[in-house]
């Protein structure tokens, strides 16, 4: 019913009533003047109509104020409607303001990234930023646009060779000839080669990708930063988790307290780079060149380095558990006190290594080349060193309780003060070892060559661990132990 029809409705009632009213009113007054009656009814009559008509009056007043109510509550309705809708309105030029400004600033900062002038073009990087902190929906966008002016303005030049299949390509990175020998020549080059300054807007780029708000990444999307060149970046405390990196080069970056886990750095290269208390946690470093940088300190758990180049790099205090460094080349590295239990080292180039105190308990070592390395007071057991070259190996104090070093190479390594309990030496070569002071107990040493060994002061050593062993005359034995016959007859 509209409200037109309503107020017609209204005084239509309201006029019935007065016309109702004052009819009983008039009635009453009359019959109060009828003669016949008595005083005493006359004045009965009266109030009846004063009364009537007071009711009458009350009655019109209520309606009217009923009336009135209902009129002021509809207009109030009409407008909270009306400010519903303008707010509605308000809401939709908001965001239609908004989408104008978001384009305007948007658009004006991608034109400017192609600006002739370094300045400018940095000011539409940190522009972008602004955009992508106050318009989340725009975040991943602005990331990916970021990227790609990294990628299209700082592109690794020629892609090396090693690089095209990084995880297979062996002879790229083993620092090894064919003799076996480090190549010092490419040592000394990593060292010493100088890098050139990075670009002031490419560092910006990479500067406001890695203080990116994380929460606004889409899930399964990955920063796209593949085969770029950002040699000497400076990425300190950067957040790049999950961002591929393959083939590129940071050489010379700083990176220390950054936050690369389960980044794909398949194929990198890393020389002289800083990552000091770098987070690496399952990342991919499979034929990475890694020479000479300093990861102390850093989280290398789970990570894969299958192929690795770590020659001459700094691993103090590292964290490497379950790492997998399959074929990777440690020549030269410093690992003193590394965490590296559990890790694969399966054919690892480990010459000259430092591994003093390092934790290489259930580490397997299987084929890897350990000549020269330092394994001092380093805790080996349960270790798998079978087949390892240890020639000349430092391994004083060392723990190989419970290690497995069949057919292992231990030619005059020095092994003063080691604890062998209930390890396997079954084939190995000890040929001129030193292992004065040394813990035999129940040590497996079926077949082992002690020829020229140094066995003086040996603990826990028994007639019968000698007898299965193959000695000779140069065989220096505890004083409390006498040769065979067969080691006392050889030439």
């Amino acid at each position: 019913m509209s409200s037109k029809k309503t107020d017609v409705l209204l005084n239509w009632l309201i006029s019935i009533t007065v016309i109702f009213g004052f009819s009983l009113t008039v009635i009453f007054f009359a019959l109060s003047s009828i003669k016949e009656l008595s005083i005493q009814e006359k004045i009965q009559y009266r109030n009846q109509a004063l009364t009537t008509t007071a009711i009458v009056f009350l009655a019109s007043a209520a309606m009217f104020n009923t009336y009135y109510a209902a009129k002021r509550a509809q207009a109030m309705q009409k407008n909270a409607i009306a400010a519903e809708k303008n707010l509605e309105i308000g809401i939709q030029n908001a965001k239609v303001n908004q989408d104008r400004l978001i384009s305007e600033r948007f658009m004006g900062a991608i034109a400017q990234l192609g600006h002739e002038k370094v300045e400018t073009r940095t000011g539409a990087i940190y522009a972008l930023e602004r955009v992508a902190q106050d318009f989340s929906r725009e975040h991943w966008t602005i990331m990916q646009i970021l990227t790609a002016f990294v990628r299209e303005n700082a592109p690794v030049q020629q892609v090396r060779v090693e690089q095209k299949n990084p995880e297979y390509q062996e002879a790229a990175y083993s620092g090894r000839h064919r003799g076996g020998s480090p190549s010092t020549q490419q040592l000394e080059q990593n060292l010493h080669e100088e890098f050139p300054k990075i670009r002031t807007d490419i560092q910006a780029a990479l500067t406001v990708i890695g203080r990116r708000n994380l929460l606004e990444d889409p899930k399964e999307q990955k920063l796209d930063l593949r085969n770029i060149d950002i040699r000497r970046a400076d990425l300190l405390g950067v957040n790049l988790q999950q961002a591929d990196l393959r083939g590129s080069d940071l050489s010379g970056a700083d990176l220390r307290g950054a936050d690369l886990s389960e980044a794909d750095l398949n194929g990198a290269k890393l020389v002289r780079s800083n990552l000091y208390e770098t987070k690496l946690l399952k990342a991919s470093l499979c034929g990475a060149n890694l020479c000479w940088a300093n990861f102390n300190r850093a989280n290398l758990s789970g990570a894969n380095m299958r192929s690795a180049n770590l020659s001459g790099a700094s691993l103090r205090v590292t964290n490497l558990q379950g790492a997998n460094l399959y074929k990777a080349n440690l020549q030269q590295a410093t690992l003193k006190t590394a965490n590296l239990s559990g890790a694969k080292l399966f054919l690892a180039n480990l010459q000259g290594a430092k591994l003093g105190k390092a934790n290489l308990q259930m580490t397997g070592l299987i084929g890897a080349n350990l000549s020269g390395a330092n394994l001092n007071g380093a805790n080996l057991s349960g270790a798998n060193l079978n087949a390892a070259k240890l020639h000349q190996t430092e391994i004083y104090f060392a723990n190989l309780s419970e290690a497995s070093l069949t057919e292992a190479d231990l030619y005059q390594a020095n092994l003063i003060g080691a604890n062998l309990y209930r390890a396997t030496f079954y084939q190995a070569n000890l040929t001129q070892a030193n292992l004065m002071g040394a813990n035999f107990s129940e040590a497996d040493l079926s077949d082992v060559k002690l020829e020229g060994t140094i066995l003086t002061g040996a603990k826990n050593l028994e007639l019968q661990q000698i007898v299965k062993a193959l000695g000779d005359r140069t065989t220096r034995l505890p004083d409390y132990i006498e040769a065979p016959t067969d080691w006392r007859q050889s030439s």
